[in-house]
């Protein structure tokens, strides 16, 4: 990049639109690099695609810098920090003149990227085209699927005999989206956060339960969701079977283990609270009773 700006006439017919990359930050699922790299691609695709035989295809190239293989690229740029997306206008003599991208903007990925070069170079970038969720052959095999299936099915919800008529399948899935939720699994699925993660100190040790507020691991969602799911199944069952049992004395047995594993399950759910976050659960007594 020093050559370029030494080496460059003074005043440029093009803008360059840098992406500066590490791939030893790949494996931290916060920086989201991978995915940002791949709407970056996007973007430089859906441009050239979009300006197809326009003067503006040639107004706009975009590069790539990793910082094992160009280090002195980030010091020449001040890149401190990723992700990092960098607009070198034709005017740029250096590295200072060039305009990066606010980290905020990275939300919308490949669309936000466009508004910014749009800002910027008064270039239009156009519609990103991202590729179909399903190939041509997936929604004919699909479609074809559907036809055959289509008269068994009317038949099966004209008799009452599909899942959607079964209590069980309900309840069931009335459990699933229970677990679902208190397991902060959408939180997982929104973040796209790993399972668990590779110890730096100790590689063939893994980590499940990561200390620290603002991150959570699959794994560990999974273990409060499971934990959870004990408490409200188990209140479940006191409230609507146990309720129905005759013999006082299973009704006792049930009740005290279901008192005793709840909590137990509320007492690990709070003692990662507080090694996570550092806050504690203190009990006070009533002000009436002192």
């Amino acid at each position: 990049m020093a050559r370029f700006f030494t080496s460059a006439k003074p005043s440029r017919s093009y803008s360059l639109l840098v992406f500066f990359d590490a791939v030893q930050l790949h494996d931290k699922p916060e920086l989201h690099l991978q995915d940002l790299r791949s709407e970056f691609g996007l973007l430089a695709s859906s441009f050239i695609t979009n300006n197809q035989n326009s003067p503006s295809q040639t107004k706009l190239f975009f590069c790539e810098i990793e910082f094992k293989q160009s280090q002195s690229s980030f010091s020449q740029f001040g890149v401190n920090s990723l992700p990092h997306i960098r607009l070198v206008a034709p005017q740029a003599q250096n590295p200072k003149d060039t305009v990066a991208m606010d980290q905020g903007d990275f939300s919308r990925l490949a669309e936000s990227m466009a508004d910014f070069v749009e800002s910027k170079t008064k270039l239009t970038v156009g519609q990103i085209h991202r590729p179909p969720m399903f190939s041509k052959k997936q929604i004919g095999f699909i479609a074809l699927a559907l036809m055959i299936w289509t008269p068994f099915l009317i038949k099966k919800l004209l008799l009452g005999q599909t899942l959607l008529h079964d209590p069980k399948v309900w309840l069931g899935f009335s459990i699933f989206v229970y677990f679902f939720s208190v397991s902060g699994a959408m939180h997982n699925i929104i973040r796209k956060m790993p399972m668990f993660l590779a110890d730096r100190n100790d590689p063939s040790k893994l980590i499940f339960f990561y200390q620290g507020s603002g991150m959570q691991l699959g794994a560990e969602g999974f273990a409060i969701g499971f934990l959870y799911t004990i408490v409200g199944l188990l209140l479940s069952l006191v409230i609507h079977v146990l309720v129905r049992v005759r013999n006082v004395n299973v009704q006792r047995v049930v009740m005290i283990v279901s008192l005793l594993v709840s909590f137990w399950a509320v007492k690990k759910v709070v003692y990662l609270d507080n090694w996570k976050t550092g806050y504690g659960v203190h009990g006070f007594w009533p002000s009436s009773w002192k």
